[in-house]
């Protein structure tokens, strides 16, 4: 079977799309390729990556040339299976059905409540907004082979729609960030962790701040890797106090945050308490996991379960600088609870939280297809 995984927003190389999915399927044996908004073609695992140079002088333009360009690149290659990542190719979707092809929406995240929170959307129109998108969504998605989705709670939506929906959560490969773990293990290392985007919603400004109360007392570190979104975000919070003790790192091969997270005392995931975020899963909770680091994450009951269920970390109110520092100070103090914690984290990767288990699910849904 020819497959083509689509996306206008995503790199290349992005980790649930590239690495993840397609090589998963290439690995089973289908002929993958990936199409993606960026410059550059070539083959790497079983992939071929097909990069298409899209002129954009706007938002607005980029999605209309970078979608267009596409469904062309699509076309042109006359797949069998069209398996699609941005809702803004919803309507390329449609138009490959309508030319006899299998298609499938992968939904990353809860695009109408994600709406609600978008800054560039004027805010009077958000809701208007976020109506109209469910109501596209209804409709294309009822016209799809399947709809895979990255969280249960978007699923539910979505099963009444199209009943081929199904769950593939975004949980880490078992081994990607593990291997340097043991070289440091004797190493004492007052080092705290985030990698990712660096917005308002995901804690950046409160991560500086605790960090800032923390070495009042204990003398540490926050490691920061990632881009600034707004850019100006990155002025803001370099007045903070805790800029002195934060080590920005800018972007970070996979290979550079495993070394990070070997030195790391904890990895931090204080996404701020949104609504799309308190149903979702975050997959810098169950990377901590699996590189056998504790995690201090937002206080989300769904988060709590995780955590605390498996002893691998501590929940805390993610607005709160002074209740974030109070954790990263319990980790430090209690170094051997902490490495236990750890631990158990890695112990429930291995057993449920992996992604070697969703591939299985995601090549099954493949095979129904082909029948």
């Amino acid at each position: 079977m020819k497959v083509s995984h689509l996306t206008s927003v995503h790199p290349s190389e992005d980790i649930r799309i590239f690495i993840k999915e397609c090589r998963s399927l290439a690995a089973a044996g289908y002929d993958v390729s990936l199409i993606t908004a960026n410059t550059g073609s070539y083959e790497v695992d079983g992939v071929k990556i097909i990069g298409l140079d899209v002129k954009a002088s706007s938002r607005v333009s980029r999605m209309i040339n970078a979608t267009r360009a596409v469904y062309k690149k699509a076309l042109e290659i006359d797949s069998d299976v069209y398996h699609f990542h941005d809702p803004e190719l919803l309507w390329v979707g449609l138009m490959l059905k309508k030319k006899g092809k299998k298609v499938i929406y992968d939904v990353h995240e809860d695009v109408p409540e994600q709406v609600l929170s978008k800054q560039w959307i004027p805010s009077p129109l958000r809701k208007v907004v976020s109506f109209f998108v469910t109501k596209i969504e209804s409709y294309c998605s009822r016209r799809f082979d399947a709809v895979v989705t990255a969280t249960p709670h978007i699923s539910n939506r979505f099963k009444t729609y199209n009943k081929n929906t199904v769950t593939i959560h975004n949980f880490p490969i078992l081994n990607e960030l593990l291997n340097n773990i043991q070289e440091v293990k004797n190493v004492t290392f007052n080092n705290f962790i985030y990698v990712g985007g660096l917005t308002g919603l995901r804690g950046t400004k409160e991560m500086v701040q605790a960090i800032g109360v923390l070495n009042k007392e204990k003398e540490s570190k926050l490691v920061l890797g990632g881009s600034f979104s707004p850019p100006a975000l990155q002025e803001e919070v370099q007045i903070e106090e805790g800029w002195k003790h934060t080590d920005f790192k800018g972007y970070l091969t996979r290979a550079e945050v495993k070394k990070e997270l070997a030195e790391a005392t904890g990895g931090l995931v204080l996404i701020h308490p949104e609504p799309r975020y308190v149903v979702s899963y975050p997959i810098k909770l169950f990377e901590y996991m699996s590189a056998g680091i504790p995690a201090i994450a937002s206080n989300f009951p769904l988060w709590k379960g995780i955590v605390e269920k498996n002893n691998c970390g501590i929940c805390v109110d993610p607005l709160n600088p002074e209740d974030i520092a109070s954790a990263m100070k319990w980790l430090i103090e209690n170094p051997e609870e902490a490495k236990q914690m750890g631990e158990n984290g890695r112990k429930a990767v291995i057993e449920k939280y992996n992604w070697e288990h969703e591939s299985k699910e995601l090549v099954s849904l493949y095979s129904r297809l082909k029948s």
